[in-house]
Parts: C-alpha cells; sequence; structure tokens
C-alpha cells in the first residue's frame, strides 16, 4: 500500500492538494464559527456586563474589537468556502493565516486596552503599537484573496 500511495503522490501532487484543501476547509470553517460565536458573546458581554465598570470611550474601543472580530470571522467562513474554487489554496491559506493573526493582534489588543484598568494592566505600554499590526494582518488577509483568486483566473 506504500508503493502505491508513494506513486500516487509522485504522479498526481493534485490528488494531495485536493486532500489538504478539503482538511484546511474543515478546520477553517471551524475557526470561523468559533471566532463569531466568541465575538457574539464577548459583545453580549461588553454590552451586559461591563457597561457598569469600563468608561464610555473604553466600551467603544471594546466594541471596535468585537466589530472586527466578527467582520473577520466572516472573511474566514469566505477564505473556507473559496479555497480551492475560487482562490488558489495557498493565497487561502496565506490570507486565513492573516485574518487569524489579525483577530489576535488587533482585537485582542483592543481589549485588553479598553479593560487594562479593569484587570490591572495599565504599565502594558506595548499594547499600543500591537493594534496597528493587527489591522496590517487584515489588509494582508484580503489582498491574499484578491490575488489567490486572479492567480486562479489565469
Amino acid at each position: 500500500m506504500t508503493d502505491v500511495l508513494r506513486i500516487i503522490f509522485i504522479f498526481h501532487p493534485v490528488f494531495w492538494d485536493q486532500i489538504i484543501g478539503q482538511i484546511m476547509q474543515k478546520y477553517l470553517f471551524l475557526w470561523a464559527c468559533l471566532s463569531a460565536a466568541l465575538s457574539v458573546a464577548l459583545g453580549a458581554f461588553g454590552a451586559h456586563g461591563l457597561k457598569s465598570v469600563l468608561s464610555a470611550e473604553q466600551l467603544h474601543t471594546f466594541e471596535i474589537g468585537v466589530r472586527y472580530q466578527f467582520y473577520h470571522s466572516l472573511g474566514l467562513l469566505a477564505t473556507a468556502f473559496a479555497a480551492d474554487q475560487l482562490v488558489a489554496s495557498v493565497w487561502s491559506s496565506r490570507a486565513a493565516y492573516c485574518f487569524l493573526g489579525g483577530i489576535v493582534c488587533f482585537s485582542g489588543s483592543l481589549y485588553l486596552l479598553a479593560g487594562r484598568q479593569w484587570i490591572g494592566i495599565e504599565s502594558w505600554t506595548w499594547l499600543g503599537p500591537i493594534t496597528p499590526l493587527g489591522g496590517v494582518l487584515f489588509i494582508a488577509g484580503w489582498l491574499c484573496l484578491c490575488y489567490g483568486a486572479m492567480a486562479m483566473a489565469k
């Protein structure tokens, strides 16, 4: 059986691309759903649980993090559906990594910045520069999808 797999691998790399693509689609879909669910839960927590704890400005910052997390969870969902059909798989993978990294850096830093007095991390001045890095990752993710779609169209 191993020899047969080696022959398939050597002579039909497209076969492996399809298998890897299907696995990637499954996990992207799961991550997108989990991230979207988390953003809804965080939005509800912010609206109901943090309203009395955070200032209006801090709550606004928290809400921006939730909004962008949800938008890019939908972007991950679109990436999962587009992988291998509308976008070249290498570019959909890159887009997914950019979206996930952007969610962690952008939204995560905004959550921490909004609640830093509440959770006692006022001295973490390095959080501020992480937010724009997450924004750059979001932009890079969308550009990867765009480039992958153009590569697929050729």
